[in-house]
């Protein structure tokens, strides 16, 4: 993400959603603080359409290119609105027809700096479950990810909060390099966190945890080792604690303005999959979350 030579810049899938509708006001901003084009893509799927969109399947090519390009022009009006008041952006438009969006969305992203999507898109089930583009990225995309929920990412009490990492001691650095960058652009707190629990040492009464917590904050603080100096107006909040990952993640991206977690994997399957805690982040988190996916 520090790279600014991608064709597309930030990629952000519109659908008409009210997802899509907050991924589009989110990537706008960020793409403006980044000084980057933003590409708003559809993919006219009639394979993935809902039981409401019916008609639609029964409309000639041409209405169907219509409709898209309507999304997509509103898509622009809203997007513009994002910034209005900040800075102006480079927008541009791109329609394709597949009835397997992800692929077409995977494969723009090798020249995307970021991947912008709703959390889950029109007739997704459960605001629990991520929506199948959603899914499909994170697991395959070739650049950072992020997932928007349908909440309004850029009211105050959603986007003045601090910027939060969960640091586990394997997180990799491109995931600590976009949340000090997210952090820096956006003039804010980052919170490194870092979460451990022993459940069988939780058990004895009256341990004294303080070198395990010593310890711990070791961990974090080689994490963390020269991004400091990288980001000297970055404020870094070291947090360790002892609880489940996942749990503590949750619980503090509540006054957090965006969470970044990293991928896990290793061998030929290295990336292709979210860890548990990840996985977790993902599906529970209202904020923006940032899954630091590399090409």
């Amino acid at each position: 993400m520090v790279s600014t030579t991608k064709h597309y810049g930030i990629i952000v899938g519109v659908d008409g959603s009210p997802e899509s509708e907050a991924a589009v006001s989110w990537a706008a901003h960020d793409a403006a603080l980044r000084g980057l084009p933003l590409t708003l893509v559809h993919v006219e799927s009639p394979a993935a359409a809902t039981w409401s969109q019916a008609a639609i399947l029964e409309e000639s090519p041409e209405q169907q290119v219509a409709e898209g390009r309507s999304l997509l022009e509103s898509a622009s009006t809203i997007a513009r609105d994002a910034v209005a008041e900040t800075a102006q952006i480079q927008i541009n438009g791109e329609l394709l027809s597949s009835t397997t969006p992800v692929p077409n969305l995977v494969e723009q992203s090798r020249e995307a700096e970021l991947i912008v999507v709703g959390s889950r898109g029109r007739g997704a089930l459960s605001r629990s479950i991520l929506g199948s583009v959603s899914a499909g990225l994170i697991s395959h995309a070739h650049c950072p990810v992020a997932l928007i929920r349908d909440v309004d990412p850029l009211q105050p009490d959603a986007a003045q909060g601090p910027v939060l990492v969960g640091i586990d001691g394997s997180t990799s650095d491109l995931a600590t390099a976009i949340a000090f960058e997210e952090a820096s652009l956006r003039h804010t707190e980052l919170i490194a966190l870092h979460a451990w629990n022993d459940v069988e040492m939780n058990a004895i009464p009256g341990y004294d945890w303080s070198p395990t917590t010593t310890a711990e904050g070791h961990v974090l603080a080689e994490a963390l080792a020269g991004w400091q100096q990288r980001y000297p107006d970055v404020s870094v909040q070291n947090r360790v604690v002892s609880d489940r990952a996942a749990h503590a993640l949750v619980d503090a991206s509540e006054s957090a303005q965006l969470v970044v977690v990293g991928t896990h994997g290793s061998g030929a399957l290295a990336g292709m999959l979210l860890g548990s805690v990840s996985n977790a982040v993902v599906q529970a988190v209202r904020r923006p979350v940032i899954v630091a996916r590399r090409s």
